[in-house]
């Protein structure tokens, strides 16, 4: 129940996908539309203490709940628990009646890879591409991250939701509840107005 993950933006989707079947990695789930709901109580408590509680639907629904994370020079570690729910609907307005409520939707593609015990997604977000390498022993992500070329310094160290909102803080436009790519459609984001760099060379 530990996530241990290190996270890039990348500019070069085709080369990183060329890049892991180079060195061996073999796709073990397609490229697959997310829907994230992520659900916080009215006041805000799970924010504010650094929790989350989301709720997805790709190729199956599933219901996340992850602890603060902690910061290990790049690498993130958070108590993350995780399970299928047979029905999305159903297990949103289970929530809605416990008193949470949705406050921000996001919207992405996934394709997952799997190499020397590691799992690594490469995401296609509204606002740019990321890779994410995910494993049990920091010392094989930091590893493959050295393999795939990476820079390591460029490792980011938040979420999407917090990526979102330092663009909402420059762009007043925006919904800060909503990043679909119907809502960002025709935007180009620079690395920049994240406050990221990209990790590729």
């Amino acid at each position: 129940m530990q996530e241990i993950e290190a996270k890039f933006y990348i500019r070069d989707m085709n080369r990183m996908q060329a890049r892991l079947r180079q060195l061996g990695a073999h796709v073990i789930h397609d490229r697959t539309f997310e829907t994230n709901l992520r659900f916080d109580l009215p006041e805000g408590g799970l924010r504010s203490e650094e929790r989350v509680l989301r709720l997805r639907r790709d190729s199956q629904s599933r219901l996340t709940y992850k602890g603060p994370s902690e910061d290990h020079h790049g690498i993130l570690s958070r108590v993350e628990i995780e399970f299928v729910v047979d029905d999305f609907e159903k297990a949103k307005l289970l929530l809605e009646a416990l008193g949470y409520q949705t406050v921000f939707t996001y919207e992405k593609y996934r394709i997952t890879f799997a190499l020397d015990g590691l799992l690594i997604m490469l995401d296609e977000l509204p606002f740019g591409n990321f890779i994410e390498i995910e494993g049990e022993e920091m010392d094989l992500i930091r590893a493959l991250a050295g393999r795939l070329d990476l820079v390591w310094g460029a490792a980011i160290p938040a979420g999407y939701h917090v990526l979102y909102t330092r663009l909402c803080a420059a762009r007043a436009h925006l919904d800060p509840a909503l990043l679909t790519f119907s809502a960002m459609q025709g935007i180009n984001v620079l690395p920049a107005e994240l406050s990221i760099e990209a990790a590729d060379r």
